[in-house]
């Protein structure tokens, strides 16, 4: 009986052992199963995710050149409305009144065109027929939207309406029109970006139209004709009848050795396709790490319970999601960001304080960066007399005087950044262009200033500097240039201007 209860034993240490052995084996191999599954869901899940990102960035960046366009006509039409009001009987006062409208309602290169496609502008007239393909049939029935290459290698947008009915000095006009620097159009986009993502702005038949580089492809090479050595034939069939049929589309090309996901959309009514580029995005690698952390947690859980490890993978996709809706949202108030810096100010039309200060604390970050040292220009500007006028005319001639400084920075300053920041207090940013004509300009608009001090015009006090190596930030040229408007302000005074007091 010993013997055999013996013999019972040991099957039953035996069995227990082996069944051990073959429990933790089971377990083992499914839980590198299911750690091996769980690592392919969660790439499956980046790469969806990823994808989602990319193609919501080229969405929203293609809806931002599209609001631009309607906004664009729908000034336009006010233009054409308040021109066809006036009774306009020379090319001087057509000449005013489209520089008025330019300012008023942020037009650029705003022109008319009469019968004989002779185009007027603010400052010049000349035969657009040649130049813009919409003035080749003699009536315009609709809006044109086309891309248009002068003046060298600059690429414009011209947009274009009818102006049915719009008799001016005695001729019938038959259309009005606006352009659109491109590269202006680049310059908003890049407000947009967050550091992680690149873009780039194409024709159908893959021409860079924004003069920037798209990861490998650089800024003159042709997109098509670069992705043929990135990616599979099928692909850059794909790839190619999506562009010359404007189809949104994403695909995976390897360059130097790095995976990058492009995405490309297309801009209504253009012919322009938008292209973005991301390589290991922010949202990949985080994902990945915690790829990486569940490889890991996989491994410990060889020793523990099924049910810990069905836990964790729970815990982990919730996390993962969470992480997921909180990167989306992320972007999404960086889009509401953007929308809200567009912020004019109401009584001049220019931009305003919130504005300005968006744009001072861009242009810290490139000097921060090093991006930015030098060939940039500050001006203060103080309207003389406001106090005065407020309290012996009314605040209605106040207002009228503010406005006609507006309107004579504007005039002077056509290649700057102007911004209305107080009461009677404006400034200028200037760069490129407009720094480089600075000085012309400060002598013609200070000469009108003080023959305004005789004629009851309006007098501004006009204080500039620009950046130096030593600065760290813009508000350093800005004390520069507001102590120099000072100095001018009592100059002025000197004059016969009147002042606050």
């Amino acid at each position: 009986m010993t013997n055999n209860k013996d013999i019972n034993d040991k099957r039953l240490v035996y069995t227990a052992v082996i069944g051990s052995v073959l429990v933790m084996v089971i377990l083992a191999f499914s839980t590198i199963w299911a750690s091996q599954k769980s690592i392919s869901t969660t790439d499956e899940a980046v790469s969806a995710v990823s994808s989602f990102y990319l193609e919501a960035m080229a969405d929203q960046r293609a809806s931002t050149i599209e609001n631009l366009i309607d906004n664009n006509f729908e000034h336009m039409n006010t233009a054409l409305t308040v021109i066809g009001d006036e009774d306009i009987r020379s090319q001087e006062e057509l000449r005013n009144m489209l520089g008025q409208i330019k300012t008023l309602l942020s037009l650029n290169r705003f022109a008319l065109v009469d019968e004989n496609n002779i185009v007027y502008t603010q400052y010049t007239t000349y035969m657009g027929g040649s130049r813009y393909d919409f003035l080749s049939s003699d009536k315009l029935n609709e809006k044109v939207i086309n891309t248009v290459y002068m003046y060298g290698s600059s690429k414009q947008l011209c947009l274009a309406i009818p102006a049915d009915g719009l008799e001016i000095m005695g001729k019938p006009f038959k259309a009005c029109f606006v352009l659109i620097d491109i590269k202006d159009i680049s310059n908003l986009l890049l407000l947009e970006d967050q550091g992680s993502t690149r873009f780039a702005l194409y024709t159908r038949n893959g021409g860079n139209l924004s003069d920037t580089d798209l990861g490998p492809v650089d800024e003159k090479d042709n997109l098509l004709e670069c992705a043929k050595g990135f990616v599979s034939a099928p692909e850059w069939e794909k790839l190619s009848l999506d562009f010359e049929q404007g189809n949104e589309g994403s695909l995976t090309i390897v360059s130097d050795g790095a995976q990058e996901t492009l995405c490309y959309a297309p801009v209504s009514n253009t012919g322009w396709m938008i292209a973005v580029l991301i390589q290991d995005s922010v949202i990949h690698e985080q994902f990945r790490e915690i790829s990486e952390n569940n490889q890991l947690v996989s491994r410990i859980l060889i020793i523990v319970t099924l049910l810990s490890m069905v836990l964790l993978a729970i815990a982990l996709l919730h996390q993962s999601r969470r992480i997921s809706r909180a990167r989306l949202e992320t972007e999404k108030e960086s889009s509401r960001l953007f929308q809200s810096m567009a912020n004019t100010d109401s009584m001049t039309g220019v931009r305003n304080k919130h504005a300005y200060s968006e744009y001072e604390s861009n242009l810290n970050t490139m000097i921060r960066e090093g991006e930015l040292k030098s060939r940039i220009a500050v001006l203060v500007c103080d309207i003389n007399g406001l106090k005065y006028v407020n309290d012996t005319q009314g605040h209605a001639a106040g207002d009228q005087l503010i406005k006609e400084a507006c309107n004579l920075l504007c005039e002077h300053f056509v290649h700057g950044a102007v911004f209305r920041i107080g009461g009677d207090e404006f400034v200028v940013i200037l760069h490129d262009k407009g720094y480089d004509t600075m000085e012309e300009t400060l002598v013609l608009i200070n000469t009108e200033i003080e023959k305004n001090i005789k004629n009851g015009g309006v007098v501004i006090a006009i204080g500039h500097s620009v950046l130096k190596e030593e600065d760290g930030q813009i508000h350093d040229v800005f004390e520069r240039a507001d102590n120099m408007m000072y100095q001018r302000k009592q100059e002025l005074k000197d004059m016969g201007a009147k002042t606050r007091e």
